[in-house]
């Protein structure tokens, strides 16, 4: 039992909020290709602007004496999630809507979100420096610790308030993103403008609000997903830049353009990285005592080690495209 604890811990637990940050994060690019029909590789930098927004609203509570039943990130978030997307709003307007009006191709907006990327990344780093910060600097982050000692095992369950927070705030957003584009007018005319943009334009849609709404939701999630990463970990300018490209093969495993794809790929890539680094001798250690000397297991099996986790995403993406271009749920053939 305390191997099966041990595989909890270290694989369920943690493949499903890197699934849950992956999922949000893919959402918003799925998204901005269905509506717009070009990858967004600033998207990472929302994730990181909208956790420093997020970050800078909790120093603020602190610094006022604020306390929170729960993690201050979680409280400024909504506030945060506005602010961000606001940005990705200005973003638009500044950069691609006079791209679009010219008739730029894709590839020239995939290049110019490249600029941004880098133009983001440097001006965090002009105001917030090269370092790392916490969100917990002025609060304890409360660990869960439940004893499965009546199961006869000798480590406990461990899961911490942020992860199970985010878990609860990800399964939110997912049922109400579901409503929003099933139920509501606007959050149909979103799903025709993804099936056909001309179509939609002559059938009387607003395509300039679907356009908006598109990149508010977008910036929205983004700041959810980059400030949830910040919470679990640490945050730093380069906090989601490392995370894109597996974000992008959730979004394209999953079926670009679809929502409940992104969401499926997510998870499926975060299980599979934590699966991939997973050291399986911990829990396969019972059979040492029935196999020979010469077939035991060796202190290490991981499929692969700590520092090349991120290959794990770039094989399932090398796999989807050669067998399901248009991913698991059909997408746009990527």
């Amino acid at each position: 039992m305390t191997e099966l604890v041990f595989f909890i811990n270290q694989v369920v637990i943690s493949g499903l909020v890197l699934g849950c940050i992956y999922a949000l994060g893919a959402i918003g690019i799925t998204l901005i290709f269905g509506i717009l029909r070009f990858a967004h590789f600033a998207h990472s930098e929302l994730m990181t602007g909208g956790a420093f927004i997020a970050f800078l609203l909790a120093s603020a509570f602190a610094a006022w004496g604020i306390v929170t039943p729960i993690p201050t990130g979680f409280v400024v978030l909504p506030i945060a999630m506005v602010l961000t997307a606001i940005l990705a709003l200005g973003i638009d307007k500044g950069f691609y809507a006079p791209l679009r009006k010219r008739g730029a191709k894709p590839v020239t907006l995939l290049i110019a979100s490249i600029g941004v990327t880098l133009m983001i990344q440097g001006l965090i780093r002009l105001f917030f420096g090269a370092g790392s910060y916490s969100f917990f600097e002025t609060e304890p982050k409360e660990v869960f610790r439940i004893d499965m000692a009546g199961l006869g095992s000798t480590r406990p369950l461990v899961i911490t308030e942020p992860q199970v927070l985010m878990i609860l705030v990800t399964a939110v957003s997912v049922v109400a993103l579901h409503f929003f584009l099933t139920r509501s007018r606007l959050g149909k005319a979103m799903r025709a403008m993804a099936d056909n943009a001309d179509l939609a334009q002559v059938s009387g849609i607003n395509t300039a609000l679907v356009v908006r709404v598109t990149w508010v939701i977008a910036g929205a999630l983004a700041c959810m997903a980059g400030t949830m990463l910040a919470l679990d970990v640490t945050l730093k300018p380069d906090l989601a830049f490392n995370i894109i490209l597996p974000i992008f093969a959730a979004a394209i495993v999953g079926g670009l353009g679809q929502a409940y794809g992104a969401i499926a790929g997510g998870l499926l890539i975060g299980f599979a990285e934590t699966l991939a680094v997973f050291n399986w001798t911990m829990l396969l250690r019972p059979l040492n005592a029935v196999l020979p000397d010469w077939m035991q297991l060796p202190a290490t099996l991981a499929l692969v080690p700590t520092e090349y986790k991120l290959t794990v995403a770039f094989v399932i993406l090398v796999v989807t495209l050669l067998v399901r271009p248009t991913g698991i749920f059909k997408g746009a053939s990527s």
